[in-house]
């Protein structure tokens, strides 16, 4: 049959897609986008898809001053531009939506409704923004997008920190278009399912370090605690028992050794709850049961709490390096010098003394070098350039590899005054003795864990394996019960 070129155009759908010609004489084309809203967002968000070859119109309430907006695009009444467009984007806030989209219900029967605004608070509304949209108007298709997205972002061009965005509507080829739209202005869209889950993309952006809360308290808490023992134990101690002032101490060397005793404990506290979470394997007998929620949480947030304890070595690393300049140190060294020289004597060569010196700086540089490493791996440029063998071989086996060598950094710092009593001022240990208590305890855990039969057992609790199931088969066995 032939073709009659200057008959109607037909329309034809293949695979549920629509392959309606494009008619360049419409006022209506498959690339135009309607933005409701002129602010910072809608702006930028507008120039973001012209630039991408996208027709954009400004839906506004006075199309005659829109001078603000970028050049390029078309600005029509509210009614008008929504018309003309299937995708319209709100840019506007929740309390702006009626009575405002209500008059316009008629016009947005049937159209793409793209929600992108977001709350002053963490669940301010017993609904989501996008769910109050689609009960306002049920016959439009909602979805929730490009929230996570800022305006300076936009403007900027770069989008390395917020390239992904969190897609959800319950219509699924509404969503599909919007994630399109994503790819083509250089984001990284997400499919998080239906508008139930516009709850949760609406808090996202609203959170401050989620993950990182508990390592950020936790060291706080344990700063103070060190900083206090510290002080009480050098500068009161000195103060109301030898009569002396060592005031001085506060500004380096009280948080030379606050550094390293919290960096020693925060690194053992990452592999702490692993140590637990095999345990409680053991006991359960199954991997199939939930832990308890603490440990949930603190086995989510090891990464925070390592980088935390890596940047506490690095502080420790640069006090250190500054002690050879410090006053109170080159006056103890030039009156040692003096008093040796009055008296015509001088001190003897202790190889303990040296072996003791040489150990203590090399634990210390390869404890810090293994800490960095672990540091530089937990990076997702590089972990994802490595599999995951590798990655867990450098985390779990250095891991614990760095916690040795920064323990034993420390043991041979404190040498024989672990348990000498003279150096214990108020009946208070050393504050270094405090950073070996948790290291301590989780190497000699692990290493009971490394055990032949017990690692064996654990290996096969992790790869399905479960007493339960077994004692049970054991059983039907027993009982004759097995079909053969």
């Amino acid at each position: 049959m032939p073709l009659d070129v200057n008959g109607p155009t037909k329309t034809m759908e293949t695979n549920g897609v629509d392959m309606t010609p494009l008619n360049l004489n419409s006022t209506e084309t498959n690339n135009s986008i309607c933005i409701f809203g002129t602010g910072d967002f809608g702006r930028s968000l507008g120039l973001k898809l012209l630039q991408s070859g996208f027709h954009v119109i400004f839906g506004s309430r006075n199309p005659a001053r829109a001078n603000l907006l970028p050049k390029g695009v078309e600005v029509l009444g509210h009614a008008e531009a929504a018309q003309k467009c299937q995708l319209i984007i709100l840019a506007i806030q929740r309390d702006h939506y009626s009575p405002f989209l209500r008059k316009l219900e008629d016009v947005l029967d049937g159209k793409v409704l793209v929600d992108v605004s977001n709350n002053l608070k963490i669940n301010q509304y017993p609904e989501s923004n996008a769910e109050y949209l689609a009960q306002m108007l049920p016959g439009a298709k909602v979805v929730k997008a490009l929230n996570t997205v800022s305006a300076w972002s936009l403007q900027s061009g770069a989008l390395d920190a917020s390239r992904q965005v969190f897609v959800c509507s319950d219509d699924n080829a509404a969503k599909q278009k919007v994630m399109d739209i994503a790819r083509a202005i250089g984001l990284t869209p997400q499919d998080n399912g239906s508008l139930m889950a516009a709850n949760e993309i609406e808090n996202y952006p609203l959170q401050l370090f989620p993950m990182w809360r508990l390592p950020i308290y936790l060291c706080a808490g344990l700063t103070v605690f060190v900083f206090l023992y510290c002080v009480i134990n050098d500068v009161v101690y000195s103060a109301a028992i030898l009569e002396k002032d060592t005031s001085f101490r506060l500004a380096i060397s009280i948080p030379n050794k606050v550094f390293p005793i919290v960096s020693l404990i925060l690194l053992a506290l990452v592999y702490l709850p692993g140590v637990f979470a095999a345990i409680i394997q053991l006991y359960r007998g199954t991997k199939y049961s939930r832990f308890p929620n603490w440990l949930d949480r603190w086995m989510l947030c090891r990464k925070q709490l390592g980088l935390v304890a890596l940047s506490y070595a690095f502080l420790h690393a640069i006090y250190t390096l500054v002690i050879p300049i410090r006053y109170y140190v080159r006056h103890r060294i030039s009156t040692s010098t003096i008093a040796q020289a009055k008296k015509n004597e001088t001190s003897t060569f202790s190889a303990v003394a040296a072996w003791r010196t040489d150990s203590y700086i090399a634990l210390g540089i390869l404890g810090f070098f293994f800490y960095v490493l672990l540091g530089i791996t937990s990076l997702p440029s590089v972990s994802n350039a490595v599999n995951w063998r590798e990655f867990r071989f450098v985390q779990s086996k250095l891991g614990y590899l760095t916690l040795v060598l920064c323990a034993g950094h420390t043991f041979v710092y404190g040498w024989n005054r672990f348990l000498n009593v003279a150096h214990f001022r108020w009946y208070m240990p050393p504050a270094y003795t405090l950073s070996l208590v948790i290291p301590c305890v989780v190497l000699i855990l692990k290493f009971i864990l490394i055990i032949p039969c017990i690692d064996k057992r654990i290996t096969k609790i992790r790869q399905g394996w479960e007493r339960r199931s077994a004692a049970q088969a054991d059983k039907k066995f027993k009982s004759g019960n097995v079909a053969i």
